[in-house]
């Protein structure tokens, strides 16, 4: 059954690939990367973070960690907090693990690290664990409305 991730997709007509594995308990990122052998660099978390005002949402490599500060910065406020959890979920429509910047209940401001702006395809959440899309990033920034911007750290 198609996720509203997958949804948006089709419906755009954008190219991409579906990749299912088994979503383990934890740390999601770093088990798809090595469920689908593919560069943790490549594979984007999708972080909910609460400016004050609202969400917005985060995608950074799973091998780095969101600079709080840099998020702030690129959303043009002045601190940013992670999301709770419950919040997220009912902001988005997804579980977290299988948070999608793709095909949220409510459009968010959507900042994508710089640091994959040039790769030929990055992978992120299908949403739901266990299920990552294969797209360019130049893709998922125009179906998001994203903005590149180096908002991680090693």
């Amino acid at each position: 059954m198609p996720t509203p991730a997958v949804h948006v997709l089709i419906d755009a007509a954008v190219p991409h690939h579906l990749h299912t594995f088994e979503a383990g308990t934890s740390h999601f990122g770093e088990h798809a990367a090595a469920a689908l052998d593919v560069d943790p660099g490549l594979i984007l978390k999708t972080l909910i973070v609460d400016t004050g005002r609202g969400l917005a949402v985060c995608c950074v490599p799973v091998n780095r960690r969101l600079s709080l500060k840099k998020a702030a910065a690129a959303l043009g406020c002045k601190a940013v907090t992670l999301a709770d959890p419950r919040k997220a979920q009912r902001s988005t429509g997804y579980v977290p693990g299988g948070i999608s910047p793709l095909g949220q209940k409510q459009a968010l401001p959507t900042v994508v690290d710089a640091s994959v702006e040039k790769q030929p395809t990055i992978y992120v959440s299908g949403g739901r664990r266990g299920l990552d899309i294969a797209l360019a990033p130049a893709d998922l920034a125009r179906l998001t409305g994203a903005q590149f911007s180096a908002i991680s750290s090693a």
